[in-house]
């Protein structure tokens, strides 16, 4: 990354990041990398009683890097039973769930979640993404990074610094 030199010769890289509201903006897998993203997205689920979404793809995200077989079972049963089970205490709608048993737990195989976390990215993506896109959450975050770029901190201490400097 460059850097920019302040006449001070402090580094400053402020016009060198995009803002993370522009990253979300661009795209839900942008928005998933990030972890400040997925909280503010998890908040906004939350408000639409769809957290279960997100918390899922999450859940399985996490799955497919497990390499430990017992881990493994213990997690797509945890998965299965929170998310895909008919008892599920945060079930997700996919298609086929009602073919889901728990058969599919005793051979667990890190993709094995794959198509119904596809399904759920996708209902994300082109139903919950867009209207988080719009909704005050996120437009009021955009605004405070924007505010903060306008004023950046850099500034004000080399305005401090300038008025210490003049009024000795």
């Amino acid at each position: 990354m460059a850097y920019i030199r302040d006449s001070d010769g402090s580094s400053s890289s402020s016009h060198q990041n995009p803002k993370s509201t522009d990253k979300w903006a661009a795209s839900l897998e942008n928005l998933l990398e990030d972890p400040e993203g997925v909280k503010r997205f998890r908040e906004f689920l939350k408000k639409e009683f769809s957290e279960e979404n997100v918390l899922f793809w999450l859940a399985c995200e996490d799955f497919k890097k497990t390499q430990d077989k017992k881990q493994m079972q213990e997690k797509a049963k945890e998965i299965y039973m929170t998310f895909l089970s008919s008892k599920a205490s945060s079930q997700v709608n996919v298609e086929g769930q009602s073919r889901l048993n728990e058969t599919i737990l005793e051979e667990p195989h890190p993709l094995m979640f794959q198509k119904l976390q596809d399904q759920i990215f996708n209902l994300m993506k082109y139903d919950s993404y867009s209207r988080f896109l719009k909704s005050d959450l996120f437009l009021k975050h955009k605004r405070t990074e924007e505010e903060e770029e306008e004023d950046p901190p850099d500034a004000q201490t080399a305005a401090k610094r300038a008025s210490r400097i003049y009024n000795t």
